[in-house]
């Protein structure tokens, strides 16, 4: 039932959002046309791929560990530090997706400055790439909210467990921080950084 309507609410934002999008559409001081404004277009699009998809799996993760944390807190006023801890982990996935939409911006030109190459339809076609693997990897907060979860469960049972908890939970960011590395890193060969 829960699952029902979590996924019925989920619909819902991104049909709002994606509403939004194609009523109020793109704000940019000097829209380029052409080849060059196809290929920043796409460079926009793996834009919102690395942080939407991201920031899904961060929601989800901050949902999985808030809920564990506020349940615990409720009991144990005197862990909110500690379980605060474990609920802001699953946050870093969406501030990769973050940093690498912006990073992408910059490669664009989106952000002031030359910018790459537009001319390259190849760029646009690696940004969205880019784009998905940060964002995919980034989905690896839902899982790491599932490890803080059961961290924030076994620390209110014996506090001093909380620093092994926190190593249990850091462990799955590890694939979203290797998925930041292969996008920064095609960036760079690409000549978008």
């Amino acid at each position: 039932m829960k699952k029902g309507k979590m996924f019925g609410r989920s619909a819902i934002i991104i049909m709002a959002i994606l509403a939004l999008l194609t009523n109020v559409g793109f704000a940019s001081a000097d829209p380029l046309t052409g080849e060059e404004g196809v290929t920043q277009s796409m460079i926009i699009i793996g834009c919102a791929l690395a942080m939407g998809i991201a920031g899904i799996g961060s929601a989800m993760g901050l949902m999985l560990a808030g809920t564990s944390a506020v349940a615990v807190t409720g009991e144990k006023p005197e862990l909110f530090g500690k379980c605060l801890i474990f609920q802001v982990l699953p946050m870093t996935q969406a501030v990769y997706g973050l940093l690498t939409a912006i990073l992408l911006m910059m490669g664009a030109g989106l952000l002031g400055g030359s910018g790459a190459d537009l001319t390259n339809p190849m760029l646009g076609i690696s940004a969205i790439g880019i784009g998905l693997v940060v964002g995919l990897t980034g989905l690896s907060a839902a899982n790491q909210g599932m490890v803080a979860s059961a961290s924030i469960s076994a620390t209110a049972r014996n506090p001093s467990v909380a620093a092994r908890g926190i190593i249990y939970t850091v462990m799955p960011e590890t694939i979203a921080i290797f998925g930041l590395l292969v996008g920064i890193l095609l960036m760079t060969g690409l000549g978008l950084l």
